[in-house]
């Protein structure tokens, strides 16, 4: 009892002291002021912000649904095109002719050659053949009778045979019947019916192409990409009828689906079954198709009942929190030190404990947050100077921004850029890199010479040993800028031999004033490269210097070995960003000049070799049988075309052979997202632009790899560390989800607890209570 009594007279104490500090009436003026002031604004800008989430997101929404929409119809679209392309190349089929499918020798291999048609789309249930005035019918499995098919083995809940024959002899136009239940043998499968007269476009046609397509994979198409949509979606025909529906939660009446046949495309509000819907229309130009989906307003109040939550809450921590710093303020007449305390604890995630003076804490928190960003700048500064390199600068706002805040676009009005490429050929060891090697590599990646007023930017090519650089100077007269970059590739080669015993064969490219020319610029320091006079003792080649083919006399054209040679590395590179253009250029120099038909001839000749050549060092044997037809051309505007679509096919063969190439490709890529997961720029695009591959193959392979998808293994990479950091260290959680490569904390913390069960706060108390082991 006496302790207790202490312990009471000791809070009476603390109390009486705490109240003396505001027992000043003016304290207490300056206190119910600063409340006042900040509480209706606060509650103005609550009501405001809530108002404005609910009408933001149902927008967002609604808009996201318009462009998933159009995504659906793009994609089905695609799909009737293939089919009305392959009942057009049924058409023309010599194999498919009456006379071939009904002759008793050539029908087997009219059958054959209908089942290669019937495999090419994955949404066909069955394909037949129908010609008018025939009894019988063509699928890839044999020829029956018509009757027979439809009334013992295709069996139409609501279509009879006689009308379904009566449709395949009469239809002039493409038909498709909405899905049904058709009963195939002794199976229920709810198919939609498409019927395109052979020829298409003919006004007589002489048959008919009937597709039997399944509505699950349409529906499905559907599904796939309107992800986690909680409404309903629709196809619907140009006469009103719906195709096919995909229902979440309960059916539309007939009445209803019929209001949605005559909706125009947009966003429209109506009331279907006695509910208000949300209901978006797109309707496609190819075939006439509308794409509809159906939400239920409700919905949209669902959705930020949750944010109705967050802003109540933040609403009350905020109230309480600025009573209390009213009181401060009171006190201390609003000392500004306060308020940049406030905003470092926030730059902090809210968890710094004050375990120093004001001052040096907001010093270090302001410095810890610049040294998250510095750590993040190499890895979007290497993403950004690769995809320069290769591609040129995309028209890509966002793109465009990075490149200038990582440095690799000059502040100048003008400036002048080129690229050099460096190769260590002659570097020893078996696997390892020679660490001189990896020491240059790191100097170069970001260096400066003042004196030139020059920067250099290097990044590692997916070329074994070797190293590109991207070098940027200020704009002179031509005289000046060549001198500047004999001095700039001079700087180098010192550092060079200054840092390692082995010196590297240089190639240089010609000099832009333009940074999106900078691949141009690449592809001639590799046309350099690998261009260098064999043997010789000078290990720096200037695409400049590179010999021009000399002519027996003035008269006389040829293309130049400068445009040859950079041709041929663009296409061993497969970049056809600098291929197509290429050919494109010297096709227009070859029409400047008045040149006879034979000299002209020879010369296309020439740049037709220059592309077989290459084909024939990636073994594309295949291109040879075609060779007559390469030769074949009465302008050069049908030459330039054959030349285009041959260095496109050489590009994508180029692609292929690194995919297929290199057996450990796959298993290097999962070790460079296993070490670089923390780099929030890492994306699938990034590592295929690294690795030169598609990103479609990379896709397909990573998952072979790993069984997960690439977005799924980045994010339980993350999460793991981000467990473990919460386990292991006291670090701030803003700190800690930066780390792992999030910038966007509230949705990391929502997938952490879908993921978890917890959020990282309650994982972490739980986990330091013993609930969870240390990992």
């Amino acid at each position: 009892m006496p302790a207790a009594f202490s312990r009471a007279t000791a809070l009476a104490a603390k109390a009486r002291t705490h109240w003396s500090h505001f027992k000043s009436r003016l304290l207490l003026k300056y206190a119910l002021s600063y409340i006042v002031i900040f509480l209706v604004p606060l509650t103005g800008v609550t009501i405001f912000v809530y108002e404005n989430a609910v009408s933001n997101l149902r927008s967002e929404i609604e808009q996201s649904n318009v462009n998933q929409l159009n995504q659906v119809k793009m994609t089905i679209d695609g799909l009737m095109s293939d089919l009305y392309d392959i009942a057009s190349k049924i058409s023309y089929d010599e194999h498919l002719t009456p006379y071939m499918v009904n002759h008793p020798y050539h029908s087997r291999e009219a059958i054959s050659s209908l089942a290669n048609y019937t495999a090419y789309s994955g949404i066909v249930e069955d394909l037949f053949l129908f010609y008018h005035g025939s009894d019988n019918i063509f699928s890839y499995q044999g020829m029956t009778d018509a009757g027979y098919l439809f009334n013992r083995v295709y069996r139409y809940q609501n279509w009879d045979s006689n009308e379904l024959l009566k449709a395949l002899n009469e239809a002039k136009q493409p038909f498709i019947r909405p899905a049904e239940e058709v009963t195939v043998y002794s199976r229920q499968e709810r198919l939609l019916t498409l019927l395109i007269p052979i020829k298409p476009n003919d006004p007589y046609p002489y048959g008919a192409v009937m597709y039997m397509l399944r509505e699950s994979e349409l529906t499905g198409v559907m599904d796939s990409i309107l992800n986690r949509f909680a409404g309903s979606s629709f196809m619907i025909s140009p006469a009103g009828e719906i195709l096919t529906q995909s229902t979440n939660g309960k059916s539309l009446s007939g009445e209803s689906l019929m209001s949605l046949s005559g909706l125009e495309p947009g966003i429209h509000s109506i009331e279907l079954d006695g509910e208000q819907n949300s209901v978006v229309v797109v309707k496609s130009s190819e075939n006439g198709w509308g794409y509809v989906t159906t939400m239920p307003t409700y919905q949209f109040f669902e959705r930020v009942a949750h944010i109705q939550t967050l802003i109540m809450l933040v609403f009350a921590i905020t109230v309480v929190t600025g009573i209390v710093a009213a009181m401060i303020l009171a006190k201390r007449q609003y000392h500004p030190i306060k308020s940049l305390v406030e905003f470092a604890s926030l730059q902090s995630g809210g968890e710094a404990v004050k375990i120093r003076n004001e001052w040096e804490w907001i010093s270090q928190t302001i410095h810890d947050y610049n040294a998250r960003v510095n750590w993040q700048e190499p890895f979007v500064r290497n993403q950004c100077l690769m995809l320069l390199l290769k591609h040129g600068k995309p028209d890509d706002p966002e793109i465009e921004r990075m490149v200038r805040e990582s440095g690799l676009e000059r502040t100048d009005s003008e400036a002048a850029y080129f690229s050099a490429v460096l190769a260590w050929e002659d570097a020893p060891g078996d696997d390892a890199q020679h660490p001189d090697q990896l020491l240059l590599q790191e100097l170069l990646s970001q260096v400066e010479f003042p004196a030139l007023n020059a920067r250099v930017y290097g990044v590692e090519f997916s070329v074994r040993d070797r190293f590109a650089l991207m070098i940027s100077l200020p704009a002179e007269p031509p005289e000046a800028l060549h001198r500047l970059v004999l001095q700039v590739i001079d700087a180098i080669k010192v550092m060079v031999m200054d840092h390692s015993h082995a010196f590297p064969h240089i190639g240089v490219g010609t000099l832009y004033n333009n940074i999106a020319s900078v691949n141009q610029s690449f592809v001639e320091a590799s046309t350099a490269l690998e261009n260098r006079v064999s043997g010789s003792k000078e290990r720096i080649t200037f695409f400049e210097q590179l010999h021009t083919l000399k002519t027996a006399n003035e008269e006389t054209f040829w293309l130049s070995r400068k445009s040859v040679l950079k041709l041929e590395q663009s296409l061993k590179q497969g970049n056809e960003t600098v291929a197509l253009p290429m050919i494109a250029g010297m096709i227009e120099e070859i029409k400047q000049e008045q040149l006879t038909v034979p000299v002209l001839r020879l010369i296309c000749y020439d740049l037709l070799n220059t592309l077989l050549r290459t084909a024939a060092d990636l073994r594309m044997n295949q291109e040879f049988g075609s060779i007559n037809s390469f030769t074949s051309f009465e302008t050069l505007e049908e030459f330039e075309l054959k030349m285009v679509s041959l260095a496109s096919r050489i590009c994508q063969q180029v692609q292929r052979n690194t995919e297929t190439g290199q057996p450990s490709l796959i298993d290097d890529i999962v070790m460079y997202v296993e070490q670089n997961f923390a780099d929030y720029t890492l994306s699938l695009e990034h590592i295929a632009l690294k690795f030169s591959v598609s990103t479609s193959y990379l896709s397909r392979s990573f998952k072979e790899k790993t069984q997960v998808n690439f977005s799924q293994y980045i994010w339980q990479l993350r999460v793991n560390k981000a467990m473990r950091l919460l386990v292991t260290t006291n670090d701030p959680l803003q700190i800690i989800i930066e780390s792992v490569g999030y910038l966007d904390a509230p949705n990391f913390i929502r997938k952490f607890k879908k993921e978890t069960g917890l959020t990282p706060g309650q994982y972490r108390k739980q986990s330091s209570g013993g609930s969870f082991a240390e990992a």
